[in-house]
């Protein structure tokens, strides 16, 4: 029996179910669009299986990624969330979660979806590229900058062009399981 060919990164079993389950699989909902941005933000600077490990304290601490209550968080859920060992204790990424919920919720307010907004720049159809190994993935791209930049303007922050781009990956824009990975030829037809 042949062994499961996976993208080299998805190695320990969190990122193994995040990489078969989730990864490069385009997402229409907001909450969980809401949730991989939070997540993305506080993976800067660390590993993703780091803020895997602490999804879950994530998920409590952030009112189950609910941007209307996220939005309404005060300085008493900031010293609350610096005191929770269970996800990243920065001040700068935790506020950034809250100004990011308002800066969300405005663009529900316009666009009436998070996923219109964020699936326009991608002509609503996922990037299917060709990597061949890890080696092969960009860190940033020409489109990760655009949404980067679209997004800093409308407020966000910790949304550089690289966390967009593993963002973009995150959430099925881009597809960039390696060539043989089983989970490439599902996500081409997504």
């Amino acid at each position: 029996m042949k062994a499961v060919q996976r993208c080299q990164w998805a190695r320990t079993p969190l990122d193994i179910k995040h990489h078969d389950e989730e990864w490069g699989v385009p997402c229409h909902d907001d909450r969980t669009l809401f949730e991989m941005l939070i997540l993305e933000g506080a993976q800067a600077g660390l590993s993703w299986s780091t803020i895997l490990a602490k999804r879950e304290n994530y998920r409590r601490a952030f009112a189950f990624f609910d941007p209307h209550k996220v939005a309404r968080f005060t300085k008493k859920d900031i010293s609350r969330l610096l005191a929770d060992a269970g996800i990243v204790r920065s001040r700068a990424k935790i506020e950034a979660a809250i100004s990011n919920a308002q800066a969300f919720l405005a663009i529900q307010r316009e666009f009436e979806t998070f996923d219109r907004y964020l699936w326009a720049f991608v002509d609503n159809r996922p990037i299917v590229n060709a990597p061949r190994s890890l080696k092969d993935l960009p860190a940033e791209t020409a489109l990760s900058r655009a949404l980067s930049k679209d997004l800093m303007k409308r407020g966000f922050r910790f949304i550089g062009p690289k966390i967009c781009y593993a963002y973009m990956q995150s959430v099925g824009l881009v597809n960039d399981h390696i060539a043989g990975c089983f989970r490439r030829a599902p996500n081409e037809k997504s």
